[in-house]
């Protein structure tokens, strides 16, 4: 558990700059690179490249704005308490560990675009959510996890639209 709280606290920290990082009094305090350009790649070409790659896309219209925003639909698994955790410290540990190896691959790989636990104790431990065009592809690549092989973790994944290529703030 204390290494739970320990990662929690050093994720929360992480994301706590990722997303403050982007303020420009952020960056001149900790003389950090500016955040890159807004992508100006246009509409058609978004959802052109999307529906090659086959994903499922439509385009909201901002009434505020008059953007045209290019939603597209991820898969957000949920990492719930699986069946088997009666695993000692030290093989748990060592789940935790090839757990985090995993999802750190996925992001690599571009299949996933954020991790991270949850602040409580309760039944849902955390989510990732996967950037890849099928539901299938996406429960495939979460049943990869070692923590799910092991039944520590259970998935249950559900689609989720989010406009393309915004960032968290």
């Amino acid at each position: 558990m204390e290494f739970l709280k320990t990662l929690f606290t050093i994720v929360s920290l992480t994301l706590g700059m990722v997303l403050v990082s982007c303020k420009p009094e952020i960056q001149r305090e900790y003389m950090m690179e500016p955040c890159p350009e807004k992508d100006t790649t246009s509409v058609a070409s978004k959802l052109q490249m999307l529906k090659e790659a086959g994903f499922e896309t439509f385009v909201y219209e901002d009434e505020a704005t008059g953007d045209s925003v290019v939603m597209q639909q991820y898969f957000i698994a949920f990492l719930k308490k699986g069946p088997n955790r009666s695993q000692s410290k030290a093989e748990a540990d060592s789940l935790q560990a090839l757990h985090m190896g995993h999802l750190g691959k996925m992001y690599e790989l571009g299949y996933a675009d954020i991790s991270g636990p949850f602040g409580d104790d309760g039944d849902i431990r955390g989510i990732t959510i996967y950037n890849v065009p099928t539901l299938q592809i996406a429960d495939s690549l979460a049943h990869m996890d070692p923590m799910v092989q092991a039944g520590r973790l259970q998935i249950e994944i559900h689609p989720w639209w989010a406009a393309k290529g915004f960032p968290l703030r």
